[in-house]
């Protein structure tokens, strides 16, 4: 018997000693009157066994039998591999003759590993630390974009930006994301603030070597070459949710930066 049969027996039992009133034992057991009433009527026909709920310990009469189960997990593993359980539960039916409820499909091909659910398939990057000091890391990046509409020509706009502090150390807009124009807004950065300890960019070619079998430069770029020589390490991002986010600064930025020039 579960805890809740033995107080429902201790409680009847106070009932038929008059010891206790059918509706002070309808609000200790959180049952309606009339449902104690019933309650009652059963433990003094059957005694405590009557208590008990018909169908415990019984199979569900609306569980499938083991063999369907089986049968249905296996024709989706070799025939619907790539459908998911919606679909697989129409096929089952239309080419199989074979009635199942989808939710059901669904538990029974998770249970098997033949599908996973949305939080199973979901990937989580580990966020990346801020670094705690100015200069330690900074962040660059460039945004094509047509920045002043129609009173000039597209161009790109390029930004340093602090790890530590999120401030704008570097902005300059270029005709293009170049490893000339690179140049031009590093020598500016450390005429202003001196060699920082490491740049943080995405894979854009001026920071990295994206041919895997390129001849010559060591594996370098460029740009990459010329930081060796400073001492400057260069961090290539490893999530598209990171340089993402970093784009979004230099978009902000620069549109404050269209506002203040033309105020």
């Amino acid at each position: 018997m579960s805890e809740r049969d033995l107080k429902r027996i201790e409680v009847l039992s106070e009932v038929r000693a008059g010891r206790r009133t059918v509706a002070a034992a309808a609000a200790v057991l959180a049952v309606s009157e009339r449902q104690a009433y019933r309650l009652l009527a059963r433990y003094e026909a059957d005694g405590g066994g009557g208590l008990i709920h018909q169908a415990r310990g019984r199979t569900s009469n609306r569980s499938k039998n083991e063999g369907i189960r089986k049968y249905a997990v296996e024709l989706v593993r070799t025939r619907y591999a790539d459908f998911g359980p919606t679909l697989a539960t129409d096929m089952l039916f239309d080419k199989h003759q074979l009635r199942v409820g989808k939710e059901t499909l669904r538990r029974w091909l998770i249970a098997d590993g033949v599908w996973l659910s949305r939080v199973q398939r979901k990937t989580f990057h580990q966020p990346r630390l801020r670094r705690e000091h100015l200069g330690e890391l900074i962040q660059i990046d460039g945004s094509d974009h047509r920045w002043f509409e129609q009173r000039g020509e597209p161009c790109t706009l390029l930004v340093f930006i602090d790890d530590a502090t999120s401030k704008l150390m570097q902005l300059r807009f270029v005709p293009s994301e170049s490893t000339d124009s690179y140049f031009a807004a590093l020598h500016g950065y450390i005429e202003a603030h001196g060699c920082p300890v490491a740049f943080y960019s995405d894979k854009h070619k001026v920071f990295r070597v994206n041919k895997p079998h390129a001849k010559g430069g060591q594996g370098m770029t460029q740009f990459g070459s010329a930081l060796a020589e400073f001492n400057i390490e260069i961090l290539c991002a490893n999530s598209t949710y990171t340089s993402t986010a970093v784009s979004t600064t230099v978009y902000e930025a620069g549109a404050a930066l269209v506002i203040l020039t033309f105020a």
